[in-house]
């Protein structure tokens, strides 16, 4: 049973798309999944396992290249948590393949060594445990995945969440927008202002597509959100 209360804003949700989005093909109430891809540690204690089912629907579809989804629930073990989430930042399948792998070392190093360099440019040095930017040491790496403070910058909106550790997986302290898609896919609109959860997507190409194994670094909103400009982000990065 659905429990009504909320995850607190500003709650990151590094997130694995579970299907193949597509205009061309996806129909308005199309069911949509993923899957969480790091522990969330939450203020109270509580903790979000790895693996947790983040469910929705897509809204409104604008064959071949424009769609808006909402995603709408979280499910654990144990509870179904409702959702309402914005979405900080969108990578290509390619883009969190590479992010997983080593960066300038011997593949006969083991993995608990490598250096990897996340989406949106962060490096992680596994082997030190920490996660260093232009700005210096940013995050940790935990063994298990990155935890940093999402920060606002020229392309990123500030929110309730900044100032708190978060589980990145794959995705840098400064990421924001879209990764990997060639500057062809847009987010018109990223469901952090009204209509509030809702998530558009648009590409300059012959039709979009956002392929099962990319991956979403979901953002909890505020239910009193609402005042500031929707962003656009067209960055390839």
């Amino acid at each position: 049973m659905a429990i009504s209360t909320a995850l607190p804003a500003g709650t990151a949700l590094p997130v694995m798309l579970g299907a193949t989005l597509n205009p061309k093909s996806d129909k308005v109430g199309q069911k949509i999944e993923g899957k969480l891809m790091q522990e969330v540690h939450l203020p109270s204690g509580a903790v979000i396992k790895k693996g947790a089912k983040v469910t929705g629907q897509v809204i409104a579809v604008q064959k071949p290249s424009r769609i808006t989804v909402q995603f709408t629930e979280l499910q654990d073990e144990h509870q179904t948590i409702v959702l309402n989430v914005s979405l900080h930042a969108l990578a290509s399948a390619e883009s969190i393949f590479q992010a997983q792998l080593p960066v300038g070392n011997s593949p006969s190093e083991q993995s608990n060594e490598w250096v990897t360099q996340q989406v949106g440019g962060d490096y992680v040095f596994r082997g030190r445990g920490y996660v260093s930017s232009g700005q210096g040491k940013v995050g940790l790496w935990t063994g298990e995945g990155v935890v940093g403070k999402l920060s606002a910058g020229e392309d990123c909106l500030d929110f309730e969440g900044n100032g708190q550790e978060q589980a990145l997986w794959l995705f840098s302290t400064a990421a924001c927008g879209a990764y990997g898609f060639n500057k062809k896919l847009t987010i018109v609109h990223d469901g952090s202002t009204a209509p509030l959860g809702q998530i558009t997507l648009e590409s300059t190409a012959k039709e979009l597509q956002v392929r099962s194994g990319s991956g979403l670094l979901l953002v909890v909103n505020s239910q009193a959100s609402g005042a500031p400009a929707s962003r656009t982000s067209s960055s390839e990065h």
